[in-house]
């Protein structure tokens, strides 16, 4: 390998290694960061074994990382004309990534708080309305105006995450700055 590749190579380790600690504060582990990282900056599809060589994983590992990274729509499989394995590349786009994983995150919150709201809801007014206990029942009363700014809350990032998906957040915050 000449100098000049190695260096290359060299500014490739340093990006992927600050793109798999950047994906930490989202949640994403730094292993399925790198092998992110690593798809971004080849440019020719690979497989896992060819994923596993270049960031020292498991081949499980690395097909764990992939099948996460499919599902957050970073990574794509594809069909290579005369290969049997699989083959993966990364989503280059990173603005689109944002977008795609906080939409997601933001579904996901959502669900989960909705449904603790329609499962405690009709407890919380039976409470707030019929209870005997008058601590109970102011409690309960504040609870459900907390519940109240709870939908107006998951409302909000509904709107968010679907503005995100249209497109519609660009026309306030554009891609670049004028």
């Amino acid at each position: 390998m000449n100098n000049e590749q190695a260096k290359l190579e060299e500014a490739h380790d340093i990006m992927i290694s600050a793109i798999a600690q950047a994906m930490v504060i989202y949640g994403v582990t730094p292993s399925v960061g790198r092998i992110y990282g690593v798809l971004y900056f080849s440019e020719d599809p690979l497989t896992l074994d060819e994923i596993k060589d270049q960031v020292a994983m498991s081949k499980a590992s690395v097909s764990n990382g992939i099948r996460e990274l499919i599902d957050t729509e970073m990574v794509s499989k594809v069909w290579k004309k005369g290969e049997r394995k699989d083959h993966y590349i990364a989503e280059k786009d990173f603005l689109r990534n944002f977008l795609n994983f906080f939409v997601k995150m933001l579904r996901l919150e959502r669900g989960l708080i909705m449904k603790a709201l329609e499962q405690t809801e009709p407890i919380i007014e039976e409470l707030s309305t019929n209870g005997t206990d008058e601590r109970v029942t102011k409690t309960a009363t504040r609870d459900l105006d907390l519940m109240k700014d709870s939908r107006e809350y998951l409302d909000w990032i509904m709107r968010l995450a679907n503005s995100m998906e249209s497109g519609e957040i660009f026309d306030y915050f554009p891609k670049k700055k004028e």
